[in-house]
């Protein structure tokens, strides 16, 4: 079986404008804007990441682990630590 899903597009491209956003933090940080600007943009780009992983968890729960089985089980218990 293959590990690319349909998702993996649309995740990509959230991961993508997270890598952007962080890019435009740096460039903050190194122009020496406020600390309260970044951290509210540093917000933004945790909350891109965790809905990227969250997306990407759930489809691999609804898309992979079909048959309950347990191994099933076994996976579904390692990937609840990164929730």
């Amino acid at each position: 079986m293959s590990d690319k899903h349909a998702s993996h597009p649309a995740i990509t491209s959230r991961l993508r404008r997270a890598e952007g956003h962080l890019k435009s933090v740096i460039g903050m940080m190194e122009a020496g804007r406020s600390c309260l600007d970044i951290a509210q943009q540093l917000h933004a780009v945790e909350a891109a990441l965790a809905n990227a992983k969250r997306e990407l968890i759930h489809d691999h729960i609804e898309h992979c682990l079909e048959d309950g089985g347990a191994a099933d089980l076994k996976e579904i218990k390692q990937l609840t630590k990164y929730l």
